[in-house]
């Protein structure tokens, strides 16, 4: 017990950012069970003087801006310089923009790493790709230490960000999709971490110690 203590201790401030539309509970958990503390806020000075921050998320691109904006959190994420990493929409918002919006409207997200999200192109392939698919590529980026190409995550989008310089890792489902997309403390994963089971917990794990 003292030594899952001492490793809580060490960690400082995990941040969920809670952007009104999250699977915030599912994430915490997922983080808590690794024997980290972690806090779900949309304090802009705890966000700010986090150590890390997460930023989850489930649903559609455009509320979830429209709920940034409401609680002025836009130039708060742009400006952090400390780790984070977004989970399935959370790394869409990292985005510069996404068609999620409806008839092919474009939202304009966090404009944290240069690329879009557009309609996966699923080949005939049923939508969205819900469940279990394996990683294709996979780059020597600190937070998939311990993972391998061929190893299975969960997924459930309708939308991707297309390989590009941020690919950190591929996904194929209809079409070569990003994964994972990265630019400087940003990081971001297509799949559900929280809901990848003991390989998702190794991404959350290797994030936390970053």
């Amino acid at each position: 017990m003292s030594k899952v203590m001492t490793k809580v201790m060490s960690t400082g401030l995990n941040v969920i950012v809670d952007t009104g539309c999250a699977n915030l509970a599912s994430v915490r958990f997922a983080v808590e069970r690794l024997g980290y503390q972690v806090t779900i806020t949309d304090d802009i000075a705890l966000i700010q003087s986090a150590d890390k921050v997460i930023l989850p998320g489930v649903g559609s691109a455009k509320h979830a801006m429209a709920n940034i904006k409401a609680k002025n959190l836009v130039d708060v994420l742009q400006n952090l310089s400390q780790p984070v990493l977004g989970f399935c929409l959370g790394m869409q918002l990292m985005t510069e923009s996404s068609t999620e919006g409806g008839n092919s409207e474009e939202v304009p997200c966090l404009k944290l790493i240069h690329t879009k999200v557009e309609p996966l192109e699923a080949q005939g392939s049923r939508l969205p790709h819900m469940g279990w698919n394996t990683l294709t590529q996979i780059s020597a980026h600190p937070i998939f230490n311990g993972i391998t190409v061929g190893d299975y995550f969960y997924f459930v989008h309708s939308f991707a960000a297309p390989l590009s310089e941020y690919t950190i890792a591929s996904c194929e489902y209809g079409s070569t999709f990003s994964a994972a997309i990265a630019k400087d403390n940003f990081i971001g994963c297509q799949f559900h971490p929280e809901r990848s089971s003991a390989l998702g917990s190794k991404i959350i794990k290797n994030f936390l110690e970053l």
